[in-house]
């Protein structure tokens, strides 16, 4: 059934253009009934549906990284489900794992709306949401209730970020006083030091700043679950080379490349419709197709830098099984997206899944696994 609402697609993004935010936040509404609802006839056949129509076995595909059973390496960036509303719900998608957040200690409603925005003439979105979220306590507690009656079936991870209203030089403990909160709930975490959307906060990429929230982590963490660092795609270089140096140091399980960019190089967007300025002049990040590129290339550099020992996860500008065999055959372990799925609906993810696997079968390989970073010196040498 789901399959013929497919051609109505496009008309239902055109028709919401004028508010993403909105049409974002009645998905999420949605997704949160149905999942408080599944024991009831309706919820049930509506879940087994998206399940016949998203969910697929892809053994080519299977990994296990961190202790941890990925069913497939696609995975749903943060952003989407900032307060764990539908954390229940992503593996009926066909997602083989889903982040959470981002997660502040404290509440924060964000930045004043509008404060998301789409580019279609660039395949893009650009948010200067703020992360806004109801803070890591309800959050717990949310998650709690969640997973009380039923288990977690695919890996869920959980984006922190410091609050807005903590000064960086407190930023440890902000962190920290979320993960632990949060820590029983979620099956590997990400530190967000790079989102553009908060005042100061990529500051804390830097070594000596880094180091300190994520020694802080690691103590209280005592190897339970695996943390990781997401970094931003307007690094360079050096900087690149001392996130590596202090995530090998804390022995993180992962670095995730990347976050939004900052930079408006090469859009085709040059005045934004829903408020009449240059692109130019309006704040937050930019996601989806200007950032493939860039992330990929970076994917690219850190496994060459690492020799592969520590995992990436890819993600930015994910659109099809091209695009995620790029980053993957780049270096990321596993990918995930946002933009791409909001851009082309939930039907994207069985295609992208299928598409990997028969990638893997056309370069002779026996499992994804093979083949990441398998191009990762080709590709930096084009740079």
């Amino acid at each position: 059934m789901l399959e013929l609402l497919r051609p109505f697609y496009p008309i239902f993004f055109a028709a919401l253009q004028g508010n993403p935010e909105g049409a974002h936040n009645s998905v999420i509404k949605i997704l949160e009934r149905i999942w408080k609802q599944r024991d009831k006839y309706w919820a049930k056949w509506l879940i087994g549906e998206l399940e016949n129509n998203f969910c697929g076995d892809y053994p080519l595909l299977r990994q296990r990284l961190w202790g941890l059973d990925f069913p497939n390496p696609l995975g749903l960036a943060p952003g989407f489900d900032k307060n764990a509303q539908a954390a229940g719900m992503w593996k009926s998608f066909g997602f083989g794992f889903a982040e959470l957040g981002a997660v502040t200690f404290h509440i924060q409603p964000g930045n004043p709306p509008p404060r998301m925005f789409r580019l279609p003439k660039d395949k893009a979105l650009l948010n200067r949401m703020g992360a806004n979220n109801d803070g890591a306590a309800a959050i717990a507690s949310r998650l709690q209730e969640t997973w009380r009656e039923k288990e977690r079936r695919i890996p869920i991870g959980i984006n922190l970020c410091k609050s807005k209203i903590t000064p960086n030089r407190e930023a440890k403990e902000d962190i920290l006083a979320s993960f632990r909160l949060l820590k029983p709930w979620a099956d590997y975490f990400v530190v967000n030091v790079s989102s553009p959307n908060t005042p100061g906060l990529r500051e804390l990429q830097r070594g000596e700043e880094l180091e300190s929230i994520l020694g802080a982590l690691q103590e209280e963490n005592r190897g339970e679950k695996p943390i990781l660092v997401k970094i931003a795609p307007d690094l360079d270089k050096q900087a690149i080379r001392e996130v590596i140096k202090v995530a090998r140091k804390h022995q993180l399980a992962g670095i995730v490349a990347t976050n939004t960019t900052t930079s408006r190089e090469g859009l085709k967007t040059r005045i934004l419709p829903a408020t009449g300025k240059p692109i130019e002049e309006e704040a937050g990040g930019i996601s989806g197709l200007p950032l493939q590129k860039r992330s990929t290339e970076i994917i690219a550099y850190i496994y060459q830098e690492t020799g592969g020992e520590i995992p990436i996860v890819g993600v930015g500008g994910i659109f099809d099984a091209s695009s995620a065999w790029e980053k993957i055959t780049a270096g990321a372990t596993l990918v995930q997206f946002y933009t791409g799925w909001v851009y082309q609906g939930p039907w994207v993810v069985p295609s992208i899944l299928g598409g990997l696997s028969q990638k893997v079968r056309e370069n002779g390989f026996n499992h994804l696994g093979e083949a990441v970073g398998c191009r990762s010196a080709e590709l930096l040498a084009k740079q």
